[in-house]
């Protein structure tokens, strides 16, 4: 039997795609955490502003939940929906809308990829330089619900510095136009910047205002093997102070074999415990030397023990994809996964803490360590033994991240440097706020979304 509520939304938006079985229901109400089992009401497709603001407006009428689901690649069950939620998917509102060639801006639905994004930008000669391995799937409007950073924070910063408006449909169905693409505003407060890292809590992102900056300058990239863990933050300086890095990531031993089973080639002959990539601008010659040169200090001060530098585009693929093919190659396994991150100035004492931190809480366990440590993120995976209840694992996790939650805190840092807060992180929340913080954002959200039907039970300790 139809639910009623359900008809009633037809009766409202009679144009509005619902779909309501069974294969539908389990992939639209669930993310890459496959932790909660999806149960939601049904999934809308909703294709412009104005039918997302009547199903807000149903929504309040009718008491019903609603779950914004962009790409689905978190990690945190942010867009999970199990107590009978409406997810609205923005998969439908894809398009590009509009390219401002003077203010160097592209109008984007919420819905579109990230990587057709970039490749609008490139069309334009100009570039959208946020970038992520899921780069392929996650969407401008789940990229904006939790600010997310990727692999070039380094050089362009996240998300948020990147979006010049917003287009927002607020918990009480109100159409809000925030920030209008102004480069200059200082009329009040600028809400746009309230919605960026919201999760969906207070309302739903239907359009976005971007950014782009001017081409990027030709790269390189090198892979070097490290010695040992204590080696990567000197590795870093050397680079840092002698080159104008786009990108520096770091991964284990653990974790390239694990790509390496995925399919991807090893460069090197021999297992090494660490490994670096670094991408780098080099606009010519000089460049070209100052990237030996960096090199050629990391290993007579014995912090490298081997490298590879690409010769082609294809090799430098070849190599990134040792790093971006990480979290692909673990997902069959169903990690446990911890996204922290500190102050960079903080990144060796946390490190130095963590480590035998980690190393009592998992000694059993297979732990595989990966991050853009040159912004200070650190991704901590722990894969669960065979034979070994999930639930129980979980268990065992959650009481090491109990404690890794107090190691940050202790350090400055967050619990969550991009994945978001969501289902999973919310416990140690106020690990990162402080109490008198938390209860500011939920007055905040009480004006915007003064029924709760946001996203509820994501993000706010219970």
């Amino acid at each position: 039997m139809t639910d009623p509520r359900l008809e009633s939304l037809r009766s409202v938006l009679p144009g509005l795609q619902l779909e309501c079985g069974p294969a539908e229901l389990e992939h639209f109400g669930r993310d890459w955490t496959r932790r909660w089992t999806p149960a939601p009401l049904a999934i809308a497709f909703p294709r412009q502003a104005q039918d997302v603001v009547g199903i807000v407006q149903w929504a309040r009428r009718e008491g019903v939940v609603l779950v914004p689901s962009g790409g689905r690649t978190g990690l945190s069950g942010g867009a999970v929906a199990a107590n009978g939620e409406l997810v609205v998917s923005l998969e439908r509102m894809n398009r590009i809308l509009g390219f401002d060639p003077v203010d160097r801006t592209l109008q984007v639905q919420a819905g579109a990829v990230l990587q057709v994004v970039q490749e609008a930008a490139r069309s334009h000669g100009l570039a959208y330089p946020v970038d992520f391995g899921s780069r392929g799937s996650c969407t401008i409007g789940g990229n904006i619900a939790t600010n997310a950073g990727g692999i070039r924070v380094l050089r362009h910063g996240n998300t948020r510095e990147w979006i010049a408006g917003l287009t927002v449909v607020t918990g009480r169905g109100e159409l809000l136009e925030l920030n209008r693409g102004l480069v200059k505003n200082s009329s009040g407060y600028d809400l746009r910047h309230l919605l960026v890292g919201s999760e969906g809590t207070l309302g739903i992102v239907v359009e976005a205002t971007l950014k782009l900056a001017p081409s990027p300058p030709p790269t390189n990239v090198m892979l070097l093997a490290l010695p040992a863990f204590e080696a990567v933050m000197e590795v870093f300086s050397v680079f840092r102070e002698r080159l104008q890095l786009e990108a520096f990531e770091f991964f284990t031993d653990v974790a390239l074999r694990h790509v390496v089973g995925h399919g991807a080639s090893d460069p090197f002959d021999q297992v090494h415990p660490y490994y670096v990539v670094v991408e780098f601008a080099v606009a010519d010659e000089a460049g070209e030397a100052a990237a030996m040169a960096a090199f050629e200090r990391a290993m007579e001060a014995g912090l490298v023990v081997d490298g590879v530098v690409s010769q082609s585009d294809a090799q430098a693929a070849q190599i990134w994809q040792l790093r971006e093919g990480i979290t692909e190659s673990l997902a069959p396994r169903r990690p446990y996964k911890n996204d922290v991150s500190v102050r960079v100035g903080a990144m060796p004492a946390f490190l130095a803490e963590i480590q035998g931190l980690l190393g009592e809480g998992y000694p059993d366990f297979e732990v595989v360590w990966f991050g853009h440590i040159g912004d200070g993120n650190l991704h901590i995976n722990v894969l669960r033994p065979e034979g070994m209840a999930e639930q129980a694992f979980i268990g065992r996790c959650e009481q090491v991240t109990r404690l890794l939650s107090d190691v940050l805190a202790r350090h400055g840092g967050s619990i969550s440097a991009e994945h978001g807060i969501g289902l999973v992180k919310k416990p140690y929340l106020q690990g990162t706020r402080s109490v008198a913080e938390i209860e500011v954002m939920r007055g905040i959200r009480r004006v915007l979304d003064p029924d709760g039907i946001m996203n509820r039970g994501k993000v706010f300790p219970d």
